[in-house]
């Protein structure tokens, strides 16, 4: 009898052992449905990515918009880049920095001046052979030979109408300055000098327009 009795202890004891394991466990809420230990690791660094791409692309860009407007606008804009480029008017020449016109009216050295002076410009200065090059061609597609230049005697010194700095010289002939103090050019020869009152057709050099 004592047998039967301890053999039925033992066998209770055995089977409350489960019960308490499991009353331990944490309780799940009713109606869930967890997933296994798997498919739970397996999904959440697929939402960290997501998160990631969404917030990245999508904010970044917005930051980027926010912060540099004005050089997004110029990016798709190019005509407003092409806005600041200098330009000559219509009908004159470009060559380096300056623009040119060759004026075909005979006049003499003021009224020439003058007359440049209303365009905005100076009578043309020469500051190297290759502009000396470029302004002996404009005067022979005018199909002329000679032209009024800038340059002028006073005070012992030859200077430019524009201030421009008379470092470069191409003389072909020199009469005296003191007689003859205004320059011309020769289109197949290097300039001259001669009464300021004579007649010549002319060249006027001014800066380019800005916008």
């Amino acid at each position: 009898m004592k047998t039967v009795l301890i053999f039925s202890v033992l066998l209770c004891a055995a089977l409350a052992a489960p019960a308490e394991v499991e009353e331990k466990s944490p309780e799940m809420p009713a109606g869930s449905n967890p997933q296994p230990v798997e498919e739970q690791m397996a999904a959440a660094p697929a939402e960290e990515v997501v998160s990631e791409d969404e917030n990245g692309g999508a904010g970044g860009a917005e930051k980027e918009s926010k912060m540099l407007p004005e050089e997004e606008d110029e990016g798709s804009d190019p005509a407003s880049r092409n806005a600041r480029f200098n330009f000559c008017p219509s009908g004159w020449f470009t060559y380096g920095y300056r623009c040119y016109i060759f004026v075909n009216s005979p006049m003499n050295w003021y009224s020439a001046k003058d007359h440049c002076r209303s365009l905005g410009a100076n009578l043309a200065s020469v500051s190297s052979p290759r502009e000396y090059s470029f302004l002996q061609q404009i005067t022979k597609t005018a199909g002329q030979s000679t032209a009024w230049l800038g340059g002028f005697y006073r005070e012992g010194r030859w200077l430019w109408i524009d201030n421009e700095g008379f470092y470069y010289t191409n003389w072909y002939s020199q009469a005296s300055a003191v007689r003859y103090p205004c320059m011309f050019l020769y289109s197949t020869f290097g300039w001259s000098n001669t009464l300021c009152t004579s007649a010549q057709r002319f060249i006027c050099s001014k800066t380019p327009l800005t916008c």
